[in-house]
């Protein structure tokens, strides 16, 4: 029997690491946001990728400003080309907020103390010291008022343990701080509390209005996501409908019915981790969620721990007492989570939990479900919300705050004040992109879609025996009526796999290199992150070079790039026996906080790389573009009194961009169902100079430049080229594709 250690007498989410013990932490939850204009299970599979602390990165990049350095664009980043179009967007303009001085205070813990909520009843109990209005982040406080010593240690309880708790001032923050921001966020999560909304990651959601699917044993919660920031003109609230979803079967309830069709017992435990390993189960005790890196059969619910007094607890008693909860099944093992894993924090310690099956819920969706037409149409009615719906349930929200007696008395202690209106300014429509048509035409057909029979072909075919190859199921080509345009469209992706064109458009640049670069991080299995390196080597934007550049788990940067531009520029001049004279980055999978990081880090290698390169002044140019799709900002179009989706090569440069950045939107699809989502676009550095017309109409005809679709993508090509390259090696092949297929697009 193993023994674990407290740090202190808070409760098991606070246990400090011991050299053999488990350490359960609290996890911030994975919110599955929507992405309409995509597959519904494209949006829960990227629901994942919100496991990160989202605010603190945003006023990290908030107060970067990139367009101090872009001249070319001081004046104004507005353009002024296409068709004018009145736009709504799912803002609400801040009508008023304080004016005074605010003070703001450090707080200390001594026995520290991890558990946010426990930090704010401890401080609390000095409600009469620090008055009624405050906001509290769980490590400043931000009073209207000083205190009447810069410096106060004061004693609280917990559990007749005696906690000192020390209030020092910091400093004092004028009207106009960027901190201010991250408080009013802080005061508005406190409002959505007061609305009876349960708190699950960073977002908010409404258990009340559950809908349940008991055929398929889901059930969805509603919610929202919101954000205060400061914008062109005015701060805004962004505001926008998020959903999360449940199964209704715990991690116990999995493994039991995996044990009643596997005898014996290395079956079992293979087929236990095979389901649950890489999942994401909720703690139903406190809406937290995890994500299952491995099954500990050595350990169960019995097993002891020693608390802070030197007591022994098992887990069975620990969750009756703290959270009355009775664990009835004794023999069950453990679920082992590595900690709180964080892309950009590789360096970080991940301490593993300790998470009992029969107190956890299952989330997400399975293969079955996946594939089953009647559960995706199902939750698509639900969560793929058309603007008409997303409207009226961002007015439920807005009309709640306006009326709600209680949360009204909040908001003014603080002067706060919210427009109860869509935001609504100008925008732009561009010209429809021209598309110069090419000609159109080693088969794997696959018996069923099982994952190692695709990942063994793939990894023979791209490293083993180097040729382009494309894989069909079976039974794709068992439906007669749609063979035809199977078959076109398999011949189309073998004809672009071996290096030929199907279309292309004019981008009006000449001798320009496209680049796009983006990363998969392996959250499943936690190996190596994979950044890919896609680029132009002809003027044409029809062949492409491609590398990978492996990097630690987590790691967003990437260290590679000055040797994969060097390797990228000697195939350009060999193809066209000159260099290119402008470079032109379209950069993916950034996550927030990171953009100072960026411009320290990557554009630095290129800048170094084109030097290494080139004869001194050469006079070569050097665009870097940030490409966002994980935004939460919508656009809407009136018509006929409804509000419906903008029309693809809708811009927009006003109002809800930055003053300090370089940036825009451009809805470039038109979407079937839901509410079509934007592209968010940044550019911070360019010695190009582009106008922002230039800019704006060389990105959206870029979205036109994907051969494995007839139509238009969210993104630039070469973004999405590197997003599929990194994507296949980092979840199939797990290797450097041999060299020889570097300039084809086997990837598709």
């Amino acid at each position: 029997m193993k023994s674990y250690q407290y740090s202190d007498a808070v409760g098991l989410e606070e246990w400090s690491p011991r050299p053999q013990g488990w350490v359960h932490h609290p996890q911030r939850s994975l919110i599955l946001e929507e992405e309409e204009e995509t597959q519904l299970v494209a949006a829960v599979q990227a629901a994942s990728l919100k496991e990160r602390n989202r605010f603190g990165g945003i006023f990290r990049d908030h107060v970067v400003d990139t367009r101090q350095y872009l001249d070319h664009v001081r004046e104004s980043t507005a353009g002024t080309q296409g068709r004018p179009v009145k736009l709504f967007a799912n803002h609400f303009r801040v009508t008023s907020r304080p004016q005074q001085i605010t003070y703001k205070y450090n707080i200390d813990y001594m026995p520290d103390i991890e558990d946010g909520n426990v930090r704010s009843e401890l401080l609390l109990q000095h409600k009469a010291i620090i008055g009624k209005c405050y906001i509290f982040d769980g490590t400043s406080l931000l009073l209207p008022h000083k205190l009447r010593s810069p410096k106060m240690e004061l004693v609280s309880l917990l559990k007749k343990q005696v906690v000192k708790v020390t209030i020092e001032f910091t400093s004092e923050l004028m009207p106009t701080s960027p901190d201010c921001l991250r408080y009013y966020n802080i005061l508005f999560r406190r409002i959505l509390k007061m609305m009876e909304l349960e708190q699950v990651g960073r977002n908010y959601y409404n258990k009340r209005e559950a809908t349940e699917f008991r055929d398929h044993k889901l059930v969805i919660w509603p919610g929202y996501v919101t954000s205060i920031l400061e914008y062109e003109t005015s701060i805004t609230l962004c505001a926008d409908v998020s959903h999360k979803l449940f199964r209704m079967q715990t991690a116990y309830d999995l493994i039991s019915d995996i044990r009643d069709g596997f005898p014996t017992k290395q079956e079992l435990q293979d087929q236990v981790s095979k389901q649950l390993v890489g999942s994401v189960v909720s703690t139903m005790y406190n809406n937290k969620t995890y994500r299952v890196d491995a099954i500990n059969w050595e350990e169960t619910p019995r097993t002891t721990f020693k608390t802070s007094d030197g007591a022994e607890i098992t887990f069975v008693e620990y969750y009756k007492t703290r959270y009355n909860q009775v664990v009835t099944e004794l023999n069950q093992p453990l679920l082992i989570s590595k900690g709180k894993w964080k892309k950009g924090k590789q360096d970080m310690p991940r301490e593993p939990i300790l998470l009992v099956p029969q107190l956890c819920n299952l989330t997400g969706l399975t293969d079955a479900l996946r594939k089953n037409y009647r559960v995706m149409r199902d939750l698509a009615l639900h969560m793929r919300l058309d603007p008409e719906k997303r409207q009226h349930e961002l007015r439920k929200l807005m009309n709640t705050i306006q009326t709600n007696k209680e949360i009204q008395r909040e908001l003014q202690l603080w002067d706060l004040k919210f427009d109860a209106s869509f935001l609504s300014f100008s925008g732009r429509i561009l010209k429809e992109v021209r598309i110069f048509q090419g000609r159109r035409a080693v088969v794997c057909v696959l018996s069923s879609e099982k994952k190692e029979l695709y990942d063994g072909i793939k990894q023979y075919l791209c490293v083993s025996c180097p040729i382009p190859s494309q894989c069909v199921i079976a039974r794709t080509l068992d439906k007669p009526q749609t063979l035809l345009t199977i078959a076109t469209k398999i011949a189309q992706q073998m004809n672009c796999k071996m290096g030929g064109a199907l279309w292309k458009v004019e981008t009006g640049l000449q001798n320009a290199m496209f680049i796009g670069i983006d990363c998969f991080h392996d959250t499943v299995n936690r190996q190596k992150s994979i950044a890919g390196f896609v680029s132009s080597i002809n003027q044409e934007l029809t062949q492409w070079f491609s590398q990978c550049v492996f990097q630690e788990s987590g790691q967003e940067l990437v260290n590679g790039l000055k040797a994969c531009l060097e390797a990228a520029l000697k195939l350009w001049c060999k193809h066209n026996l000159f260099l290119p004279q402008a470079i032109i980055v379209y950069r993916d999978g950034v996550g927030d906080g990171q953009l100072q990081a960026l411009l320290d880090h990557e554009v630095p290698q290129i800048e170094s790389s084109l030097r290494s390169v080139y004869p001194k002044n050469s006079g070569v140019k050097l665009t870097f573009i940030v490409v966002k799709k994980r935004i939460n900002t919508r656009f809407f179009v009136e018509s006929e009194g409804r509000l419906r989706n903008p029309l693809p090569g809708t811009v927009i440069d006003v109002e809800v961009t930055k003053r300090q950045w370089y940036d825009f939107f451009i809805v470039s699809q038109s979407v079937k169902d839901g509410t079509v989502t934007p592209t968010h676009y940044n550019v911070i550095h360019d010695t190009v100079r582009f106008t922002p017309d230039r800019i704006q109409h060389l990105t959206y005809r870029l979205c036109h430049m994907y051969y494995n679709l007839a139509g238009v993508i969210r993104v630039p090509a070469p973004c999405h080229y590197a997003h599929k390259l990194a994507y296949l090696v980092g979840q199939s092949i797990h290797q450097e594709p041999h060299h020889s297929l570097a300039s084809r697009l086997f990837y598709l």
